[in-house]
């Protein structure tokens, strides 16, 4: 008898979670296109600054200390992954809290 009763309970369960995320967007309300860019930004900033901090750090050493290689393309390529890695863990950490928030379990 309570295999009869399971299909009811993952609709009620389903119906419930999508009026719940309902009521959230309408007390929160709905991000816009000013929050979407300014997301963008920021992830764009996150890589943007540690590679150029790092292009500034091997120009600097190139400067002072004259060598075989060059400081500033090894220092650019390595501030390019750190920033790549970093905005890469923000939006994961941002995409874990929207699905947290979704009621999804997918994650």
């Amino acid at each position: 008898m309570t295999d009869e009763f399971r299909p009811t309970d993952r609709l009620a369960s389903k119906i419930g979670g999508q009026a719940r995320r309902k009521i959230k967007a309408r007390r929160d309300g709905a991000p816009g296109v000013w929050s979407g860019l300014g997301m963008m930004g920021l992830v764009g900033w996150s890589v943007v600054v540690p590679t150029l901090l790092g292009a500034a750090l091997g120009l600097w050493l190139d400067h002072r200390h004259a060598d075989t290689h060059s400081w500033t393309l090894a220092l650019l390529v390595t501030g390019l992954t750190l920033g790549c890695l970093n905005a890469w863990h923000w939006v994961d950490k941002e995409d874990r809290a929207m699905r947290e928030d979704s009621g999804d379990g997918n994650g």
